[in-house]
């Protein structure tokens, strides 16, 4: 059994064994009363850790000096024997084989990227830390490529390929093999959801025929990743775009370059996180301040809602905000499909002056009025729902506040003798 006393001047000084024990799961951190029976503290973990099946639990520790460093499973056996000298303990799924790829269909030889599980030999056991908070514990092979650690975490999260691959501070090459990396046994492989800021549209509406120039900047923290219409991309203090336009009284516009013929102007970027990794929690940016790496949803700052109400809560808030009828359509749909993936969604609207730090816009002539809506959402867990009280309730509110919040003038906005801009967009946070 490990010893939980030293020595000091000569006597024999016992180390007090604390109340309590921090289990650990992703991101998240639950205090409990530690029990040296093992199955109770299975009990206390599965009603903390919902989403792991109970016989799919581990518990693992790397605290141990027999544990050389790395997170070793506890067996039932060895539980009361050990946890007299934890202060905490990893709670992880059961190690599961990840699938192997099939050959392509009348091939006959291996295929060298696969991950395969027939050899006993050069393999490595990994920890795949998910932005869901969950974690998975997978054998591969050394000569499987990054990528198909990738393939298989986009399978249980039902989605994109679109990761950003991290191992010891450091970016991986997803068409690198495992074994290029000097990747160890029990090593931890965070995957990150890439942010992307999701189709910005640019409105332009002026009573008469003008011609426009429509300059959009970023911040160096994100970077376009497309345009519509297409032109060239500046750099700056970070990157930007001009466009040459001609209004119409009926909203659409001319692009005087390319001679298309547009309801709007587009764009999308993606966050440059690697430059600006996000900050940690406590150092996150100001509520008036739109960060595209760092800014977040919080409790006080945002309302939280079940998906089935999301689109109805959507449209009426969009309408606050001074959107017509095609722009909530667009804005709701374009949306859709990533909040359907969820249970509920938490979600806040930025004030213009925070966002306009992010993405300046300028036009020449100068525009009467400008509305930028831009929001922020992510989804939420059913057995989180209990830390976003405030969110929920706000939920309740008039959404009239949000015009506040952003900053609105919806008279102005809506007043056609006016030359006015509207531009709506938003972001999915992957945490």
């Amino acid at each position: 059994m490990p010893k939980v006393s030293r020595k000091k001047a000569g006597a024999d000084v016992t180390k007090p064994i604390p109340k309590l024990l921090v289990l650990k799961h992703g991101q998240k951190r639950v205090m409990v009363n530690r029990h040296k029976s093992y199955n109770v503290m299975l009990d206390n973990a599965c009603k903390h850790f919902p989403t792991i099946p109970r016989n799919a639990m581990t518990f693992q520790t790397n605290q141990l000096d027999i544990c050389e460093g790395q997170l070793v499973d506890i067996t039932a056996e060895t539980w009361d024997k050990v946890i007299e000298s934890l202060t905490s303990v990893e709670v992880t799924r059961a190690e599961s084989p990840l699938p192997i790829p099939l050959p392509p269909s009348g091939s006959t030889s291996s295929n060298a990227g696969a991950i395969s599980l027939r050899s006993n030999n050069n393999k490595v056991r990994v920890y795949l830390v998910l932005s869901s908070d969950d974690i998975l514990s997978a054998t591969i092979e050394l000569s499987a490529r990054v990528q198909e650690l990738v393939d298989v975490v986009a399978h249980k999260l039902g989605g994109s390929t679109d990761f950003k691959t991290m191992w010891r501070g450091s970016r991986l090459n997803h068409n690198r093999s495992i074994g290029s990396y000097n990747i160890s046994n029990g090593d931890s492989i965070s995957f990150i959801m890439e942010q992307v800021g999701g189709k910005p549209v640019i409105y332009l509406y002026s009573p008469s025929d003008i011609d426009v120039s429509v300059k959009l900047s970023l911040s160096p923290e994100w970077s376009f990743s497309a345009i519509y219409p297409v032109v060239s991309l500046k750099q700056g203090h970070g990157q930007y775009v001009e466009w040459n336009v001609r209004t119409h009284q009926d909203g659409s516009l001319t692009e005087r370059n390319s001679g298309l013929d547009v309801s709007y102007l587009f764009w999308e970027a993606k966050t440059n996180s690697d430059a600006f990794p996000r900050s940690p929690a406590s150092e996150l940016q100001s509520v008036d301040v739109f960060s595209p790496t760092s800014s977040t949803l919080g409790d006080m700052d945002s309302i939280v809602i079940s998906v089935d109400k999301v689109t109805v809560y959507l449209d009426k808030s969009l309408k606050a905000l001074g959107l017509h009828t095609e722009a909530r359509t667009s804005f709701i749909t374009y949306w859709l499909p990533s909040i359907l993936k969820h249970e509920y969604i938490a979600l806040r609207f930025f004030p213009q002056l925070a966002y306009e730090r992010a993405a300046p816009l300028s036009l020449s002539p100068q525009p009467d009025i400008v509305t930028r809506v831009f929001m922020l959402f992510r989804g939420i867990r059913k057995e989180h729902l209990a830390d976003w009280p405030n969110a929920r309730m706000q939920a309740g509110k008039d959404v009239a506040w949000w015009a506040d919040v952003v900053g609105v003038d919806l008279a102005r906005a809506s007043d056609t003798a006016l030359f006015r801009v509207l531009e709506w967009g938003g972001m999915e946070v992957h945490v």
